[in-house]
Parts: structure tokens; sequence; C-alpha cells
């Protein structure tokens, strides 16, 4: 009777404990964000539509520099000519084809790099196709959850398209320089070689910024993330069913005893290290530590390397030519929206003035930004015991900045101001009334890495039109800035 009890007992607080983990579920579920799988629909068909129409760019770009290649070498031997690009033109059409099939949306295993966003992002919609049909779950959140996994799916498929774009260009690279190397170099095949070799570069760099453009989570994916961490069957889930799960091979028991059986205890592998190092005499723990040293400052070194190499990405190979970090860059990520302040002392002609600047910058490479601007010259008065705040100026600014040495840059910029105090826009209208600014001088551009200002910007100018001015304007300009 006690064994029945006891079981009875048992069977309730079991059942009791189920049910408040169902519970827990159903509450978890009905707290995601309703937004969050239109967002992400949204965000994988706009990638999957940039990557489609950027692959095919960088296919005919491809294609025409061949195409160049077998005119330059038909000319000189006609029969290699027709030997190495017969079919490349075809392969390069059925590449774009592929592109622009409307793939399927069923998940495929994740491959290549790691990218632990994705991972989440592709084993979140899986945990939730299973509880769709849970009562908890917004019916209107579950075709769009569909269409969510569906997008996913597609751009993931799109991404492998991309690895096989890849490593075909990356294959006829390699046969076009083995090729073309013994032809000499007075022929100026070279030249149509490296044009070939660049844009199987940018290629693979505009592909990656993509990847890391979608592994880039939102704020609304983080708090999916947040609340689905809560439940034990999503941890459960995730663990088994994660590519990182199948990439170290986690067996279910990895936690208990048996699944650490056979593996070197803390104390096994301490004792080893002190029997080397005694072996070793006095010096032994020195060298060591030299050794320690050596070792960190190759990895550093080895590291360096491999984020020049493709970033860790899988494209490991070195460009014969300077890369322009911008060029894969679309034109919204080329802009700097920036502000500056100027601050001029008093004089017999002028009052104190601050000048509130409004810059627009595009940069060009990693080297040079150009752009464009103005301000308003708000005055204070001719000392702290006459303050008055009135406007005493404008101005249109156009500027260059190209870096000279790591955060140092050779600034120069044109502009026209006008002068005079205003109590109407109106007023400024007479294009006679500017007077004209040539500026030259030294930029120092600090990088913050804040997620709302990205970088400070300090500026000494010297004004060579400013001694033909009259009144004749301050030479000097001292500014300092913030982009965004």
């Amino acid at each position: 009777m006690k064994i029945f009890v006891c079981l009875l007992g048992a069977m309730i607080y079991f059942i009791s404990c189920s049910y408040g983990q169902v519970d827990s579920t159903l509450n978890s579920l009905a707290q995601l964000p309703n937004k969050l799988f239109s967002k992400l629909s949204s965000k994988a068909s706009r990638l999957d539509d940039q990557i489609t129409k950027q692959s095919e760019k960088y296919l005919e770009k491809l294609a025409r520099k061949e195409k160049r290649l077998q005119q330059k070498l038909y000319k000189t031997d006609s029969n290699a000519s027709k030997q190495l690009f017969t079919g490349s033109q075809e392969k390069y059409q059925q590449l774009e084809a592929q592109l622009r099939a409307q793939e399927s949306g069923t998940p495929i295993p994740l491959q290549g790099e790691y990218l632990s966003n994705i991972d989440s992002t592709k084993t979140t919609l899986a945990f939730l196709q299973q509880r769709q049909n849970l009562p908890a779950f917004p019916e209107k959140s579950q075709q769009a959850l569909v269409n969510a996994s569906q997008k996913f799916n597609q751009l993931q498929a799109k991404f492998q398209q991309t690895d096989q774009i890849k490593e075909y260009i990356r294959q006829r690279k390699q046969q076009l320089k083995d090729q073309l190397a013994r032809y000499p170099q007075s022929l100026g095949l070279n030249k149509y070689l490296n044009d070939y070799n660049q844009q199987v570069y940018y290629y693979s760099e505009q592909v990656r910024e993509y990847k890391e453009m979608f592994n880039d989570p939102d704020r609304l994916m983080k708090e999916a993330l947040v609340i689905l961490n809560k439940i034990p069957a999503f941890q459960t889930f995730m663990k088994n069913n994660s590519q990182l799960a199948g990439l170290f091979g986690i067996s279910t028991d990895y936690a208990s005893a048996a699944g650490t059986a056979g593996l070197q205890t803390r104390d096994q592998v301490q004792s080893l290290l002190e029997g080397q190092i005694g072996s070793g005499g006095s010096g032994g723990m020195a060298a060591l530590q030299s050794n320690l040293s050596e070792a960190h400052q190759g990895l550093d070194q080895f590291k360096d390397k491999l984020s020049n190499l493709g970033n860790g990405s899988g494209d490991m190979d070195m460009p014969s030519f300077k890369p322009n970090p911008g060029k894969t860059h679309s034109f919204l990520k080329r802009i700097e929206v920036g502000t500056n302040l100027q601050t001029t002392r008093a004089n017999y002609f002028f009052p104190s003035t601050t000048d509130l600047g409004l810059s627009l910058g595009y940069r060009l490479s990693g080297r040079s930004t150009i752009g464009i601007g103005g301000s308003y010259k708000l005055g204070w008065g001719s000392n702290i015991s006459h303050i008055k705040l009135s406007g005493q100026g404008a101005s249109i600014r156009s500027f260059i900045d190209f870096q000279l040495k790591k955060s140092y840059y050779l600034s120069g910029g044109y502009e026209l101001n006008y002068q005079q105090s205003f109590t109407s826009f109106s007023q400024i209208s007479s294009v006679n009334d500017w007077t004209r600014s040539g500026l030259i001088g030294i930029s120092k551009i600090v990088s913050l890495g804040g997620k709302i200002v990205k970088k400070t910007k300090v500026q000494l100018l010297f004004d060579f039109l400013s001694y033909s001015q009259i009144p004749r304007t301050q030479p000097l300009k001292f500014r300092v800035g913030y982009n965004f």
C-alpha cells in the first residue's frame, strides 16, 4: 500500500511538472515579438535580391575580361586561344541562369564558415515550426513563420550558389594564370589577367559582406532568443540540432561521468607539466615562460595574417594589388554624416561666434573622402558682460580628406562665407555678399566604435585666401567634429 501511494505521488508530481513546463512554453511563445518573422523574411528577401544582382554584375564583368584576354591571345596563338576559352562564355551564362532560378524553401544543412547568428536563427525557426500549432502561438504569426523559414532557406541556398561560383572562378583564375605564364610579359597579357583577378577578389569580398550583414542580429531576434532561452525544451533542441553541436560532435552525456571517461584531469596535466619542467633544471620555468611568450607573439602574427586574408571566411587568397576596402560597400554605407564646431573670438569687426556645421561625406576609398556641408554662424556678443544671441552669418562648404599615415589626414576645402548679421534667410541670397575661403591643413580622425558617434575629427586649417578679404578674416581655423 505504501509503495502504491509513493508511486501515485510520483506520478502526480511528474504530471504537474510536465504541465508546468508546457504552461511555461506557451507563455514564452505568446511573448514573441509579432514583427519578428515579417522582418526576418524581409531582410532575407532583400539580401537575396542584392546577392543575385551583384553576382550577375560580377559574372558579366568576368566574362568581358575573359573575352578581352581571348582576343589578345588570339593574335599571338590562335590555337591556344581556342583551346583555353572554348565554352567559357557559356559557363558564365549558365551560372547566371542558376542564380535567377527560384530555389525551393527546403531546409539544407549549414556548411562552411560558422556564423553564430545564422546558426541561431535557423535552429530557432526549426524549433518554432515544430510548435506552431500550440494554442498560445499567435495565429497571425504562423503563416509569417512559414514565409520566414522559406525565405531563410532560399537565402541559404543562394549563399551556397555563391560558394560554387567562387570555387569555379578561383579554379578558372588559376587555370588562366598557369596557361598564360608561358607567354612573355611584353604581350601585355598580365594586364588583362590582373583585371580579372581584381574582379575575383572583389566578388569574394562582396559575398563576405552580405554574409556579415545577415549574421548581424537585430533587436527583435535578440529579444526572441532571450525569451526562448528560458524554455528548457529550446535549450535541449539547440544543443542537439545547432550547427555548433554538429561541429564538435557533442554527445548527450557530455556532462556526466561517462561522457568524460578517458579524459585527463587537471591534476594529471599539472603533474605532467611539473615533471617536464623539473627535467629542465633550475632554468626550466624561465625557458617555459620564454617559449610561451614567443608562441603568443607567433599566434598574434598569424591572426593578423588571417584577418588580412579573407577575415577568416575561407577566402585565403592574397591579392596581387592593393584592394580598395570600400569598393564592395553599398552607396549608403559609404555616406558619412558629421557635425563640427568652430569658435572665433571677438575683434574690432566681428563679435564672438560659433560655427555650427553639418557635413555629408562620401568615402571614395579607405584612404580618401570627399563631401559637402554648411554651417550657421551663431553670435554671442562682444564679451561676457554683453551676451546677445544673433545670426552672424552662414557658409557653404566642400572638403576632401586624404590619409597620410594611420589616423592623420591631409585636408583641403573651398568655402563661401556670409560674414554679416542677418535676421532672415532672404538677406543672404545675394552671391556678391559672400566671401571665399581656401583651406588646407591636417586632420586627426579617431575611431570610437560607438553605436551613434563613430569618429572624432580634429582639424587645424589654414585659409590662404583670408589675406585677400576686406575686412581680413581669421587665417587659422580649429575645428572639432563628430561623424555618425
